[in-house]
């Protein structure tokens, strides 16, 4: 069997499916962190597709995200996914630095890499999924997955632009919704003069006031945890010694093969190559179902890594 190439970011299904001649369907997709116990998101947004024949206007969403997030509205700028929200910081802010391992988005954006400019960090540490201590700061902190590590929406550093991922939140990655918190109403306004027109989909603004009736942070957090330390345990069953992480993810820092193990069973994870540990793999929190199904494919794990 072919091995599937994919991308440095995960999320490869069609382009994995079409190199292994199955249906999409088939794949059980552990390479995109999304949230594991989200609600069907294709509900709320069907209701939304009248929205297809209009120009979006993301008012009404904006004002409602900042409504549970407890913040002004003027401080948040709805974004095309958090990978959006990412390249607009980076235009407004070209000069910084990342840690090594720590999200590869960063340095691509950046203009200039410069250790003594200000500091991007992903908290959760993405991929670790380790919480940053609170003496740690940063001028931009990327909190997509701080939500279902914490039961919170961000830490609130009032000196740092934070960048969230709805779209992993509800688990709805097409749909593409992210946002930046910025620390006041003028940097907010340099950063949303910097997006494209209309850079936020019609039904994806729609829909959001109702997808985020639907959140539970608290619930989701108490659910992920428990669904991450089977995952954790499964995987010591089979030799394979993940890191304690507190996100919806779990890295394991030696894990040579298991990618392609895996991808026979139609289970895809991500390997490290772009965290700069290419035997190291970062594997999602599956629903239960999904833990069923890797159990099964780590039984015929003949030689654990």
């Amino acid at each position: 069997m072919t091995i599937a190439t994919t991308g440095p970011h995960g999320g490869d299904v069609e382009a994995v499916a079409r190199s292994l001649g199955v249906d999409p369907a088939a794949i059980l997709d552990l390479s995109a962190s999304l949230n594991p116990v989200a609600p069907d998101p294709r509900p709320v947004v069907g209701r939304h597709l009248d929205a297809l024949l209009r120009y979006p206007d993301d008012r009404r969403a904006t004002a409602a995200l900042a409504e549970v997030m407890a913040v002004d509205p003027a401080r948040l700028v709805l974004t095309n996914g958090g990978a959006e929200a990412i390249a607009l910081v980076a235009q407004r802010h070209p000069t910084g630095w990342a840690a090594e391992r720590d999200f590869s988005l960063y340095r691509r954006h950046l203009r200039t890499v410069d250790p003594d400019g200000p500091r991007w960090m992903s908290d959760p540490n993405n991929p670790t999924g380790a919480l940053a201590p609170r003496t740690v700061r940063a001028a931009v902190r990327d909190e997509a997955f701080y939500p279902l590590a914490t039961g919170t929406w961000t830490r609130g550093d009032a000196e740092a632009i934070a960048l969230g991922s709805l779209t992993k939140l509800f688990a709805c990655p097409g749909l593409r919704l992210g946002f930046v918190l910025a620390p006041d109403d003028r940097t907010a306004a340099e950063i949303a003069d910097l997006r494209p027109r209309w850079s936020v989909s019609g039904p994806a603004a729609a829909a959001l006031p109702d997808l985020l009736a639907t959140a539970d942070l608290p619930g989701w957090t108490t659910s992920i945890a428990a669904l991450r330390t089977e995952l954790h345990d499964l995987l010591a069953a089979h030799g394979l010694h993940a890191e304690p992480g507190t996100a919806n993810y779990l890295w394991i820092p030696c894990a040579c093969g298991l990618r392609a193990h895996l991808l026979r069973h139609r289970i895809l994870v991500r390997d490290g190559t772009s965290f700069g540990s290419p035997d190291a793999v970062r594997i999602a929190v599956p629903p239960p179902t999904g833990l069923e199904r890797l159990a099964e494919a780590l039984d015929h794990l003949e030689d654990p890594p």
